[in-house]
């Protein structure tokens, strides 16, 4: 049974999404869900940090792939960055990411589980009632982040030694000078990195191929 609109909160929702079709969708969701709602939107990751401040929502509705200003590109690493801010900044934030390439998330999964307020992860390919279940999820100040498909957890420098090698192509040694440590330190980095991603050497396979691929699978680079 729907909840009476007297006895609704009048939820302040923030919906930031750089594809026109997908901000509608949600916008016509939260209105019939929360027809008392203040809504407001925001198309790029500075727009969000601008609405944030003067709006100062309860939750926050954002896909993952945004561009950080108008004009530029949609960028995994500018929504994780963005993530990460409100994370800091705002740690009694709801947030409920849209995405359809929710796995990305795996990156920021400590930040993730350290977080006070409720956090959701929603594929787009899922119904409209489903993006609903998560975002109610997210007020009642709910984690649920099963749908990444993983309890991997990786350590901030082992991400940045995937992304160096197969993002920027760097060699172990580029990385080492990089990232100022020595080079038997990017070595142990990647040990503890195939080790957690569960990637053996195996006769007849490259062993730093299968390393790429299993991290570009489970969303940990592009």
């Amino acid at each position: 049974m729907s909840q009476n609109l007297s006895e609704q909160p009048r939820w302040k929702i923030l919906v930031a999404d750089g594809q026109e079709v997908f901000l509608r969708g949600t916008l016509s969701f939260l209105k019939t869900q929360y027809p008392q709602a203040e809504i407001c939107t925001a198309r790029t990751g500075e727009a969000v940090l601008t609405e944030i401040q003067r709006f100062q929502p309860d939750l926050v509705v954002l896909d993952v792939i945004l561009p950080e200003k108008i004009g530029e590109p949609a960028r995994s690493e500018a929504g994780i960055q963005l993530l990460k801010i409100l994370m800091q900044k705002y740690p009694n934030l709801h947030l409920t990411v849209q995405s359809t390439c929710i796995k990305l998330l795996i990156r920021i999964r400590a930040e993730i589980d350290g977080h006070k307020g409720g956090f959701t992860a929603v594929d787009k390919s899922l119904s409209g009632q489903d993006l609903l279940t998560r975002i109610n999820w997210a007020l009642q100040g709910l984690t649920h982040t099963k749908d990444l498909g993983t309890d991997l957890e990786m350590k901030p420098e082992w991400l940045e030694v995937l992304r160096l090698a197969f993002v920027e192509e760097l060699t172990n040694r580029a990385i080492a000078q990089r990232m100022q440590v020595s080079a038997r330190t990017v070595q142990i980095y990647w040990t503890k990195i195939q080790e957690a991603l569960e990637v053996y050497q195996e006769k007849g396979k490259d062993l730093k191929i299968q390393t790429e691929n299993r991290a570009r699978k489970i969303g940990l680079i592009d």
